[in-house]
């Protein structure tokens, strides 16, 4: 990644740096000490419902608006957590949103679709379509936009580009400050530039990404995006990836997802999701049970968001409502 500068410019989205919080009590339903786990809060960022999409979107959104774009273009499924996000920074920033996602009319509800209501996004559904022939419809959508006159910028899905990546290398620099002797940050692998910001920063052995199983080559997008953001070459195997919480498939519901939820919300008061950051405490779960991480170790688990996307799934809906308590008079 190059700019004339050297530094890409930044549109100013949220409120840096995210807390860093102690979660004992987790830790200790884990297997961990109580002063090992502490959980990085990139829910917090403030903007349009928070998450992990704002920090890769002041850089992209800082060279659209160097650009002159006039609208934002990106894609996702239809609860998309970075949809939602490229929503509220064109609302914030003063520039349209089109969302090109997966479905159709009535496909999905609630949740994030809300909130790009809300926001002012149009959304465009692009029908059964996977990650190229999203990024196929976006382009025509640009297209369309170019004739009408509008200055369309084309983000890429989860906003996984180098300079989407650049902005969870900004993190791993923040983490570094405040935890010099972390081991391990645990993160969940979507479209994979929020583990590659990460790895540029503190290298592979300290990120424990959590596979979601949304991109068929998990390891190579990581390392392509590292190499393209600073030119540092890890070989694919380098890095340290869990493939065993995705289930049957990206969107659907695991036992293990939804029982990460449960404890977190039982233990520390902190709502996960069960696409994301449900999976990825489940694998450190995981990894805590097969000694991959260990007790008296320094272990941060990445927040990154995603409540809207709770309540737009429908399956983690009807466990939570079956688990509530009620007792009548």
């Amino acid at each position: 990644m190059s700019t004339d500068s050297g530094t890409p410019r930044r549109a100013a989205l949220a409120t840096w740096p995210t807390p860093l919080d102690p979660a004992p009590r987790l830790a200790r339903a884990l297997g961990l000490g109580a002063d090992d786990l502490w959980i990085k809060r990139d829910d917090l960022t403030g903007l349009g419902g928070g998450g992990n999409k704002v920090r890769k979107l002041e850089w992209i959104c800082g060279a659209a608006l160097a650009e002159g774009a006039t609208t934002l273009v990106t894609t996702g499924a239809a609860q998309s957590n970075h949809a939602r996000l490229t929503a509220a920074a064109g609302a914030r920033l003063g520039l349209d949103v089109v969302l090109v996602l997966a479905g159709a009319p009535g496909s999905s509800s609630s949740g994030n679709l809300v909130l790009d209501g809300l926001f002012g996004a149009t959304v465009v559904w692009a029908g059964e379509a996977g990650g190229r022939q999203l990024a196929i419809a976006a382009e025509e959508v640009a297209q369309q936009l170019r004739e009408r006159g509008a200055v369309p910028a084309l983000i890429p899905l989860g906003g996984s580009s180098p300079l989407g990546a650049y902005g969870y290398a900004q993190c791993g620099r923040e983490l570094l400050g405040r935890a010099p002797d972390l081991d391990t940050v645990v993160v969940a692998l979507g479209s994979g530039g929020t583990m590659a910001g990460l790895v540029d920063v503190l290298g592979p052995g300290k990120v424990l990404g959590v596979d979601c199983g949304a991109v068929r080559d998990p390891a190579g997008t990581v390392t392509g995006l590292v190499t393209e953001l600073s030119g540092t070459v890890h070989a694919p195997e380098a890095l340290r990836l869990r493939h065993d919480q995705v289930g049957a498939g990206y969107s659907t519901l695991t036992d293990a997802s939804m029982d990460a939820l449960t404890l977190a919300g039982r233990t520390e008061g902190i709502a996960l999701d069960p696409v994301y950051t449900g999976r990825a405490l489940a694998g450190l779960r995981a990894a805590v049970r097969d000694g991959s991480v260990a007790p008296g170790q320094r272990t941060v688990l990445l927040h990154s968001g995603g409540l809207p996307g709770l309540f737009g799934h429908g399956a983690a809906v009807a466990r939570c409502q079956e688990a509530l308590t009620v007792r009548t008079p």
